[in-house]
């Protein structure tokens, strides 16, 4: 039992860097697949404020709409 205590406590060695840090760069690959995915981003960004801007306008017309609807028959919407 102490020797599995012992194999638990010993020191793992820590692994030498053998590579040097300051020269392992993404490069030219990483550099493009970052504007890629930028740009990406941009476009869908742009798209869903169409999305929601177009969604609330006709919310507004719908209800432009009801009321107009509503005036040409002659009820009156706080009745409801």
């Amino acid at each position: 039992m102490h020797s599995l205590l012992w194999l638990t406590t010993v020191a793992t060695p820590i692994p030498e860097i053998t590579v040097d840090p300051t020269s392992v760069t993404p490069g030219p690959w990483g550099f493009g697949a970052i504007v890629v995915l930028t740009i990406a981003v941009v476009l869908l960004l742009l798209d869903m404020l169409r999305r929601v801007r177009r969604g609330r306008y006709r919310a507004e017309v719908r209800e432009q709409l009801d009321e107009e609807e509503l005036a040409a028959r002659g009820d009156d919407p706080d009745a409801r």
